[in-house]
C-alpha cells in the first residue's frame, strides 16, 4: 500500500498493474523532455535581445513544429495500444468471484463453490487492533490465490459503485442492473488494498476493498474451512 513518503504509484502486484507503470514512466519521461526544451526555448526568447529579421514566414520551422509533435504522439500512442490489448481478458480464469456492492459495503460470493457468501464490512475503530490500518482494515477480506487467474463479476444493488484495487491495476464500475467483468493475477502474496472510487452517498470513503493473496494450497484450506462454516 502506498505510505507517507510515497510519490508516485504503488508497488505493483500484477503484471498488468507492471505495464501500467511501465507505461507512466514512458510517457512522463517524454513530458519531461518537452517541458524542458520547450522551457529552454522560452527563456532564450526572454532573454535575448536579437531577432532574426528573416523569421517571417519560416516554413523549414512551421514544417519542424508540425512533424515532431506527431512523431512524439505516435511514441505514446503505439505503448499505450499495445497496453490495451494486454489489458484485455485472453486467459480462461482459475476461479470467478462475484461481488456487489451496497451503501456502504461489499458482499462477494464465490461462484466456483458451494455455500460461500459473505460481506465485508469496514472495522469500526473502537474494534481495531494495534496491527490494524485505519479506515482499510474489514472484517471479511477476499481471498485470492497467487499466480492464478481471477475473473471478478462487479455489480451494485443500489447505487453506483467502483471496485478498485490500485496494486493490482484494477478499477472497474459497479453498476445496478449491470455486470461489468475484469481478469487480473496475483503475482505476490499479501495485503492489498483499496476503497471505493465512485462518489456514492454519506459514507462512500467507509467501504474498503481488502484482498489478501495467498498459496494456492492455503487457499484451498480457506475454502474447505469457509464450506464447513
Amino acid at each position: 500500500m502506498a505510505t507517507w513518503k510515497s510519490l508516485l504509484l504503488q508497488d505493483s502486484a500484477s503484471p498488468l498493474m507492471e505495464q501500467l507503470s511501465f507505461f507512466h514512466d514512458h510517457t512522463l519521461l517524454i513530458l519531461v523532455i518537452i517541458t524542458i526544451l520547450v522551457g529552454q526555448m522560452m527563456m532564450g526568447l526572454f532573454f535575448n535581445k536579437y531577432t532574426h529579421r528573416y523569421l517571417l514566414e519560416g516554413q523549414l520551422i512551421e514544417l519542424i513544429w508540425t512533424i515532431l509533435p506527431a512523431i512524439t504522439l505516435i511514441f505514446i500512442a503505439l505503448p499505450s495500444l499495445r497496453l490495451i490489448y494486454i489489458l484485455d481478458e485472453t486467459i480462461n480464469p482459475l476461479i470467478s468471484i462475484k461481488t456487489i456492492g451496497h451503501q456502504w459495503y461489499w458482499s462477494y460470493e464465490y461462484s466456483d463453490f458451494k455455500n460461500i457468501e459473505f460481506d465485508s464490512y469496514l472495522i469500526p475503530q473502537t474494534d481495531m487492533k494495534n496491527s490494524s490500518f485505519r479506515l482499510l482494515d474489514v472484517d471479511n477480506r477476499m481471498t485470492i490465490p497467487y499466480l492464478s487467474q481471477v475473473r471478478m463479476l462487479i455489480s451494485a444493488a443500489d447505487v453506483i459503485h467502483s471496485w478498485t484495487i490500485p496494486s493490482l491495476g484494477v478499477k472497474v464500475d459497479a453498476t445496478p442492473g449491470r455486470l461489468n467483468q475484469v481478469s487480473f493475477t496475483s503475482n505476490r502474496t499479501g495485503l492489498m488494498f483499496g476503497q471505493c472510487s465512485e462518489i456514492c452517498g454519506a459514507n462512500h470513503s467507509f467501504m474498503p476493498i481488502v484482498v489478501e493473496s495467498i498459496s494456492p494450497k492455503y487457499f484451498i484450506k480457506w475454502i474447505s474451512t469457509m464450506i464447513e462454516i
